[in-house]
């Protein structure tokens, strides 16, 4: 792969010199989430799985994410965990969550199905594995109703995606060659603007007037429609049944072979989190929002948590032949030369999981290393 190229995918792009990224912890790569959460406490007289101190989990701060989210809220990870502490990390990129998994700075992570790629791609195969889904839907095409009346509009305009080779980035970059329109992908340039821009900094962007648009996940697309903005296109609409992995559960490589029993544990509150969602959905949207309060400080507001909810899909299938299709959209859109991505999957541990509890196994569509 060019070294250009690899760059890119690697890192994303700096959005503007000026703007804000990421919040760093001293690891370098994302913020410690620290929380008082008596749901998280070590039960008293519980052991260590292998004797291991601790499992690092890194999570975004989006509501894509909410069974990591709603999991941790619920202490449902310390809960498998015994005493081995569950730490956590939120990222707002995921090249940072990569490098981070990388670097031993966090062990497991939730993120999206670019990334993860990119990841598995760049190591040869060697520095991850996707071990679990996690959620399917909310990315929508939310634009300024005063300048974008229909899709046919969206030529010409200023829209914002989170970061070059990102997985919204991708999926627009696609939606835009399927329209018969040119834009150059590293620089965004073309029939269409494509302007990267970090999620928490595309709201005010779309106030200020400076982007008509934006292709982005849940919060922001609800954000958006809060400040005015109108859904123009639902990513679901585009895929089979409606259904396309936005979260996948990974893994470094290391320590899944060093510590299966701890992974397993995560898995198991993985599972017992999306169940608990799927059961309990007005429980499980306040218990997203107060994890995302505690992480960020702030709530989302009913007006924004509400139907941003209502969009997304938690499950435990990885949906892994739409990650394959995801992977064919990167190499269409010039960011990614052809990748081999048989065995990024190893849902071993996931469906010993999902039979022990009743559940339908998933599989892995020739993907996986079992």
């Amino acid at each position: 792969m060019p070294a250009n190229r690899s760059t890119y995918l690697r890192r994303g792009i700096a959005v503007i010199a000026a703007l804000p990224l990421l919040t760093l912890a001293a690891c370098g790569y994302g913020s410690d989430s620290k929380s008082t959460n008596s749901k998280e406490k070590v039960a008293a007289g519980s052991s260590k799985i292998d004797g291991l101190d601790s499992v690092k989990i890194g999570y975004f701060g989006n509501l894509t994410h909410a069974t990591a989210l709603v999991g941790r809220e619920q202490g449902l990870f310390q809960k498998e965990l015994g005493a081995t502490k569950a730490e956590y990390a939120t990222f707002n990129a995921g090249p940072s969550e990569i490098e981070a998994l990388n670097s031993g700075s966090i062990d497991i992570g939730w993120i999206g199905p670019s990334p993860a790629i990119n990841g598995y791609t760049k190591s040869d195969g060697k520095s991850l594995k996707i071990i679990g889904g996690s959620a399917s839907g909310g990315v929508k095409l939310v634009v300024n109703p005063k300048k974008i009346k229909s899709l046919k509009d969206v030529k010409g305009k200023k829209i914002a995606t989170p970061q070059l080779g990102n997985t919204q980035d991708v999926a627009f970059l696609n939606w835009i060659a399927d329209q018969g329109w040119k834009v150059d992908a590293q620089s965004g340039k073309g029939d269409v603007t494509v302007v990267r821009t970090d999620n928490k900094i595309t709201p005010d962007a779309f106030k200020a007037g400076s982007i008509d648009g934006a292709w982005v996940p849940e919060p922001t697309a609800s954000k958006l429609v809060a400040e005015g903005g109108k859904t123009i296109l639902d990513e679901s609409s585009l895929w089979p049944d409606k259904k396309f992995v936005i979260t996948n559960i990974i893994v470094s490589q290391k320590f899944l072979k060093a510590h299966p029993k701890v992974v397993e544990a995560v898995l198991k509150g993985s599972v017992a989190a999306n169940k608990w969602i799927n059961a309990n959905p007005t429980e499980a949207k306040a218990a997203a929002n107060k994890q995302l309060a505690a992480d960020s400080g702030k709530a989302l507001k009913a007006n924004v948590l509400d139907p941003a909810w209502s969009s997304i899909q938690f499950t435990n299938d990885p949906l892994a032949a739409t990650l394959n299709t995801e992977a064919a959209h990167a190499v269409k859109a010039g960011l990614l030369e052809k990748p081999d991505l048989s065995g990024i999957y190893d849902l071993t541990l996931l469906n010993k999981v999902l039979k022990a509890d009743g559940e339908s196994t998933v599989d892995a569509a020739g993907l996986g290393t079992s």
